[in-house]
């Protein structure tokens, strides 16, 4: 399987390593970071999560790219396109290390991510699914040219959790960008 390499100014996105798990692991670990993403886990647990992004790699030809800062070689998040059994739409998501947080990656790596899986994956419409306490998440989708759509049900094991469901269809994302230039 041949898989993607994307570059923006400071990033590069691409598939998860195992070399990635040590400060995917902290996320997952942190209860404020993990609080909008199914909750914190004990790094065994994190371990078994974090396999779902390479393994959606390797069965559906795509998954969240890890986000890596070009500069340091640093693991900084994952973004990018995710769609579970389930799933009420081809998501781009986004979660980053706290370290992270504030530096503008989260948006800068999804520009890249929904082009990709536009132009890669020919996905008609892109959603993110947020919590509506997000605040930081909802900024980020708003920023990228989603409106939210309303309330929605996720499946289990996540049908309890309140969500949002934001998005745009690509007719909208690439009139967007041409108005940015």
């Amino acid at each position: 399987m041949t898989t993607p390499i994307l570059h923006t100014e400071r990033l590069t996105l691409r598939v998860p390593q195992v070399e990635d798990f040590e400060r995917y692991a902290e996320v997952i670990g942190d209860p404020v970071a993990a609080r909008h993403i199914g909750g914190h886990l004990p790094r065994a647990g994190a371990w078994r999560r974090f396999l779902q992004m390479p393994g959606a790699w390797l069965l559906q030809g795509f998954a969240m790219f890890s986000v890596i800062e070009t500069a340091s070689g640093r693991w900084v998040g994952q973004a990018g396109p995710w769609r579970p059994e389930g799933w009420p739409g081809n998501e781009i998501g986004y979660v980053f290390h706290p370290d992270a947080w504030g530096q503008g990656y989260a948006l800068e790596s999804a520009v890249a991510a929904i082009d990709w899986a536009f132009d890669t994956l020919d996905w008609d419409e892109i959603v993110h699914c947020i919590a509506p306490e997000n605040v930081a998440s909802q900024k980020v989708a708003q920023r990228l040219g989603s409106t939210v759509r309303g309330p929605v049900r996720l499946p289990p094991p996540s049908d309890g959790v309140a969500v949002e469901l934001w998005g745009q269809t690509r007719a909208q994302w690439r009139a967007g960008r041409m108005g940015r230039g």
